[in-house]
């Protein structure tokens, strides 16, 4: 049996073991500082109390964020000092740019904890995130569209893209964070797939191991990771819009630098996953397509994006009958699927490879849409 030459060996286990330091760094310490954090919500007076539009009965910490913010600063300074990522942190700006980026939405999003801010105040706040971002290089410089073609980005554009995809990012995972470990669930599966993803444009030549865009999903899979146990209903702390927001920006960082970087075509791809700014719609499918259905919902109403509602998809699937830990498994089985028909004929160039999951997607629908029914049906 042939063996890969000893130095290559020595580097995949060296890139092996600093990503796992790296992912741990993240996991643990969120782990770690969120009970810290729940109880210093509470001397703080950080707490939800439940209401006619809340989904839990007693009175929740919130600011779970927090812990995140802390742990995704200190997965970056180990990253910065291992060898497999030497290179994001001495040839770019754009890991000054995250860092700086996330503390601005993170601060914006921990005052609403505390005290409510107004919606115009908030997009302000996401807005000169977005703007710190692309000063400091983090922003794409491509697009391309599936059977057209490679569109490079004028710099007088770009700008406005950059705010405008961290401003989408951050209110989709804001307006999805309804129920407990919802969004934390739904960013783990979404970011570990976007990281796998990235890995095969890495291992392709297709980015550069500069890119920054591997290791922010990387860090906020281990931050959602860290923080489900705690999230999971019943919920001991929420994760706010400090914690929301922040991964809303990660994800946005990490999905511009990663797709909009590329410009050959991807070979190990089929049908539109070689146009990889399609992938983050793809993946983070659930959370992008409630917030633009709210978007619809609200202007007909003639209300603004910012009155709450319960009419998001988790709601909708609580009023059909399924519980609180059902309707967010049933989302978290979505995410997957969304994300294994990207990963499936990326990683191994079948194309036929989306039909299994066409076929589970087809069933998981069915049970979203008719099992809350069968059980009021059968209890009478």
């Amino acid at each position: 049996m042939l063996r890969a030459p000893l130095p290559a060996a020595v580097a995949a286990v060296s890139e092996l073991s600093d990503t796992l330091i790296v992912l741990g760094t993240a996991v643990v310490g969120t782990a770690v500082l969120t009970p810290v954090v729940r109880f210093l919500a509470f001397k703080v007076g950080a707490v939800v109390q439940p209401d006619e539009r809340r989904v839990h009965e007693t009175p929740t910490a919130t600011l779970g964020g927090a812990a995140m913010f802390v742990s995704f600063l200190v997965a970056f300074a180990v990253a910065s000092r291992l060898e497999t990522f030497s290179d994001v942190f001495s040839r770019t700006s754009e890991p000054l740019g995250v860092v700086v980026g996330g503390a601005i939405i993170f601060f914006v999003g921990a005052l609403d904890d505390l005290r409510p801010v107004s919606a115009p105040a908030k997009i302000a706040g996401q807005v000169l995130a977005a703007s710190t971002l692309y000063l400091l290089g983090v922003t794409l410089f491509f697009v391309r569209v599936p059977f057209v073609g490679v569109w490079g980005l004028s710099p007088d554009i770009v700008p406005l893209i950059t705010v405008f995809w961290v401003v989408l990012m951050a209110n989709a995972i804001n307006f999805i964070d309804g129920l407990d470990g919802l969004a934390a669930g739904i960013v783990a599966i979404a970011a570990g797939a976007f990281y796998l993803y990235s890995q095969e444009l890495l291992d392709e030549g297709l980015i550069t191991s500069a890119n920054v865009g591997p290791l922010v999903a990387l860090v906020a899979f281990g931050c959602c990771l860290g923080f489900l146990p705690h999230n999971f209903h019943p919920a001991r702390i929420f994760m706010g819009d400090s914690g929301a927001l922040l991964l809303g920006v990660l994800m946005a960082a990490s999905t511009m630098t990663t797709g909009g970087r590329v410009v050959d075509q991807f070979s190990g791809q089929v049908y539109f996953f070689f146009a990889p700014m399609i992938i983050p719609f793809v993946v983070l499918g659930v959370p992008l397509f409630d917030t633009a259905w709210a978007a619809i919902r609200r202007a007909r109403q003639r209300v603004p994006m910012s009155q709450a509602d319960k009419n998001h998809l988790h709601h909708r699937l609580m009023a059909l009958g399924h519980g609180h830990r059902r309707s967010v498994l049933i989302l978290w089985g979505w995410t997957a699927l969304l994300s294994g028909v990207v990963l499936y004929p990326t990683i191994t160039g079948d194309g036929d490879g989306v039909v299994p999951f066409a076929v589970a997607a087809l069933g998981l629908l069915l049970y979203t849409m008719f099992h809350g029914g069968i059980r009021r049906t059968a209890s009478h």
